[in-house]
């Protein structure tokens, strides 16, 4: 089968065997590209890695379902109280530290099937991975109706936390450099631009300016939610601690005691079909690697969300 492999750095399509293990066999319909992959390629992580963490597909019997990309030991403490991705046991994320769905086939376990409700098309499911990062976040900082709250950064998960605070009934303000993006949150529904103090603002870009940023933009007490990930070191300064505000990092997705994040996520996605047309600005066929990972690059002409159709 065909696969998006990393080799000497460079995301290549390759020939590979087809999955043969325990689990569900899933034809892998829409795989997207995250931002971490490009990190990941970046630092040298992904070599030799089936890149994807970010798909959806048909099991054998043709049900449509997205992926949670984890497995886990469904035992420990923390997989029982819904922290899946703190598996005590070391938790499995695919396409990270196994092979992802960046191919035209992947086998997953059980456990990690999420049900498509309907008006979600499958071609937009890759979606429900990022969009369950926001909500995990949302959940994460404690947001309620009446904070005032804003996002720092508006690439693809930046604006998930956007659609997901929307989808609650949260206005939102948002700071985003490129004129795409602006556009992206006006069609999401919330507000370009920042002014004032801020109950809770997400910094979904986490470097030492945005995380400067946002501590200026919080009220004092207010809480920060780290959805971006810190790839390279960050400083802090000492207005966290003369603010006293709250920095609550977030990471991946897990679950309450009324359902998963993915599947929250899968709910929203289906409710309002308009974020998978903002969000999604590319797609491609799975041997269109260069083009694809090109576009991914380009921020500034455009992309958001570019997505890999195996089955074109």
């Amino acid at each position: 089968m065909k696969a998006v492999r990393v080799s000497d750095g460079t995301p290549t399509l390759v020939d590979t065997p087809r999955p043969d293990r325990d689990g569900i066999l899933i034809d892998v319909v829409a795989a997207s590209i995250c931002g971490s992959d490009i990190h990941l390629i970046d630092d040298g992580m992904a070599e030799g890695r089936v890149l994807g963490h970010e798909f959806a597909g048909l099991t054998p019997d043709g049900t449509a379902v997205a992926i949670e990309p984890l497995e886990s030991c469904g035992l420990c403490v923390q997989c029982i109280t819904g922290g899946r991705n703190h598996c005590e046991e070391g938790a499995v994320s695919l396409g990270f530290s196994a092979d992802g769905g960046m191919a035209q086939q992947i086998v997953v376990p059980p456990a990690a099937l999420v049900a498509l409700p309907s008006g979600l098309d499958l071609l937009d499911a890759s979606l429900v991975e990022p969009v369950a990062v926001g909500v995990h976040a949302v959940r994460r900082a404690r947001v309620a109706a009446g904070d005032r709250v804003a996002v720092v950064g508006a690439g693809p998960i930046g604006l998930a936390v956007v659609a997901v605070c929307v989808a609650n009934g949260i206005p939102v303000d948002v700071q985003a450099r490129h004129l795409h993006q602006k556009d992206a949150v006006e069609r999401l529904g919330a507000a370009v631009g920042t002014s004032g103090k801020y109950d809770v603002v997400f910094d979904a870009v986490a470097t030492t300016e945005s995380i400067a940023d946002s501590v200026r933009l919080a009220r004092v007490g207010g809480r920060i939610g780290m959805v971006g990930t810190i790839w390279s070191p960050a400083t802090l300064n000492m207005t966290i601690c003369l603010k006293e505000v709250e920095i609550i990092p977030s990471m991946m997705y897990g679950r309450t005691a009324i359902g998963r994040d993915v599947d929250a996520a899968a709910s929203i996605l289906a409710r309002t079909p308009a974020i998978a047309d903002v969000m999604i600005t590319h797609r491609f066929p799975l041997d269109a690697v260069d083009e694809a990972f090109g576009a991914a690059r380009s921020r500034a002409t455009g992309t958001i969300k570019v997505v890999f159709e195996p089955t074109r």
